[in-house]
């Protein structure tokens, strides 16, 4: 497999991971019962493919090297891109591939290699090691790599995969808390997925699986204990600092992973109680970024961690399963399909932003919402004193309402990215009109009609770059229109642009201003969404 046959794996792998994503999350019991682990894979495994899309679009790269750099290129965004504990395990599956194909495509012994090595760094990666999870049937499916006789890449990755398969059978056997649920391990069987992907690309065909049962539904059972989830990626350190690292974050708490791509960037995460230690530990060790803390609102299995899979009393059955969320809902003003399928997954109710939305359409919008508290995303629907005016006569003694500062739809991505209904809603207003205002924004059109603007005169058919409501770029290009506003909008640094190309945008050109950033902005993640709207040709988001 060379380099463009990589990508197809990982594009296979995203596709199959989407399709899989409930089904590994209803198996989700442990290291915490959050029903994330599919989630959580899917989000790491597409940060991979979109980094190894980008760097496959650079026209310079040595044939033979295409496969490393692809490889590569993966490893590193699903390091940058890691979510939760199952995430930053897969990028080091997908480190171990990047290593085995440094002088070469992946064949039969590259694979027995990648896997082997995979395996070395998730363990050296976590505090305290536990058998029953991804981390065993990682084990196994490099071990019936190396016993497969066969020299063909096909075969090598049947064996592999069936050996993983059968290692998750055995999972409930290994760890107790899986044993109680009566269900397999989720990581693993995500792992499961991703080795039948290779098998799919290398043979056509998957193999097929069992259905494996689901966790049924758990009662709560008294007040969770205060816990959160910290994840943040480091850079400017070394082994022994990361080495110091993982040693404090397992002193704070558990669940903890700490591993690099190979070119010193390195992922960490951890379930402890005092969020803002794990943090202080990271700046001890180096730079971070992409700091990350979520609410874990019930316990993890620590016994079980310390009981090597002996499931402590009652262990399942008093696993504090999360309180009832937060009566509330995020009502978003949308136009496009594409961009309303983003925010109805991240869990928004759209109000459709085509034909214009008035002030009374988005009220009545608000007094259908059958929830007590409702957050809305106006994404530059309405001007300032129509929102307040909204707000006002939409709030009664039974309802609360507040109206966040969203101008345009990648803001309001960015402040849904952000949501969290664990907390009180007038944290949850701030935390998300935050992440709002802190991304810029601007848009690229084409100009309909001759204009003056403030940087000159347009003719009809250029291309316009806008800053927020601004134009700042003219040109007749355009593509050229658009490179020149990233660069406007990326002189003040950015670490994650978020493209979101309307319905009349020209072919490839997500793919040439991705290529663009990458190579004039090493380091800074982009990700390209099919928005639908119609006016801009993509809105542009920079965090």
């Amino acid at each position: 497999m060379d380099g463009t046959a990589l990508l197809c794996w990982g594009r296979t792998c995203l596709a199959d991971l989407e399709l899989r994503r409930e089904e590994i999350n209803a198996l989700n019991v442990f290291p915490v019962p959050d029903a994330d682990t599919g989630t959580n894979l899917l989000a790491t495994m597409r940060a991979a493919v979109e980094t190894a899309e980008a760097a496959a679009l650079n026209p310079s790269a040595d044939p033979d090297d295409a496969a490393h750099i692809v490889a590569a290129a993966m490893a590193h965004g699903a390091t940058v891109g890691a979510r939760g504990n199952s995430g930053i395990i897969l990028s080091q599956v997908l480190r171990g591939v990047a290593e085995a194909v440094r002088r070469g495509p992946l064949t039969a012994d590259t694979l027995r290699d990648a896997l082997a090595r995979a395996s070395e760094l998730v363990r050296e990666g976590l505090s305290v090691p536990i058998e029953g999870t991804i981390l065993t049937v990682l084990d196994c499916a490099s071990a019936a790599a190396a016993a497969c006789p066969d020299r063909t890449l096909v075969d090598v990755a049947l064996a592999a995969a069936d050996g993983a398969a059968k290692a998750l059978g055995d999972t409930p056997f290994q760890l107790g808390v899986l044993r109680e649920a009566g269900v397999v391990d989720a990581g693993a069987r995500g792992l499961v997925v991703l080795l039948d992907s290779l098998v799919a690309v290398t043979r056509g065909e998957a193999p097929t699986r069992p259905e494996y049962p689901r966790l049924p539904a758990f009662a709560s059972v008294g007040d969770a204990e205060p816990r959160y989830e910290v994840m943040y990626l480091l850079t400017d350190a070394d082994e022994p600092k990361v080495a110091t690292l993982r040693a404090r974050l397992a002193e704070l708490g558990d669940s903890v992973v700490v591993v690099g791509d190979g070119d010193r960037s390195w992922s960490a995460h951890v379930h402890c109680a005092d969020a803002g230690a794990a943090v202080e530990a990271g700046i001890a060790a180096g730079a971070l970024s992409r700091i990350r803390i979520e609410n874990v609102a019930f316990a993890s299995h620590h016994d079980q961690w310390e009981g090597h899979g002996e499931t402590a009393p009652g262990a399942l059955g008093a696993a504090r399963i999360p309180q009832a969320p937060a009566d509330r809902g995020i009502l978003a003003v949308v136009t496009g399909d594409g961009a309303a399928n983003l925010f109805e997954r991240a869990g928004a109710v759209v109000l459709a932003g085509a034909p214009a939305v008035t002030a009374t359409t988005l009220l009545a919008a608000i007094r259908r919402m059958p929830n007590r508290e409702v957050l809305v995303l106006p994404n530059g629907a309405l001007p300032a004193h129509e929102l307040v005016a909204v707000g006002v006569a939409a709030r009664d003694a039974h309802r609360d309402v507040l109206l966040l500062p969203s101008a345009s739809m990648v803001q309001g991505l960015a402040a849904l990215a952000v949501h969290d209904r664990g907390r009180i809603a007038v944290d949850d207003a701030f935390a998300m009109s935050e992440a709002a205002a802190t991304t810029r924004w601007g848009s690229l059109r084409a100009a309909t009609e001759r204009a003056l603007t403030l940087v000159g005169t347009c003719e009809s058919g250029d291309g316009l770059g806008l800053a927020g409501h601004e134009v700042v770029v003219i040109d007749r290009d355009v593509r050229t229109a658009g490179r020149t506003l990233l660069d406007r909008l990326l002189a003040f640094g950015g670490e994650l642009v978020t493209l979101l190309l309307g319905a009349q945008a020209p072919d490839e050109l997500g793919a040439e201003l991705a290529a663009h950033i990458a190579r004039g902005f090493p380091g800074v993640e982009v990700i390209v969404y099919s928005g639908g709207q119609h006016g801009d040709l993509v809105q542009i988001g920079v965090e």
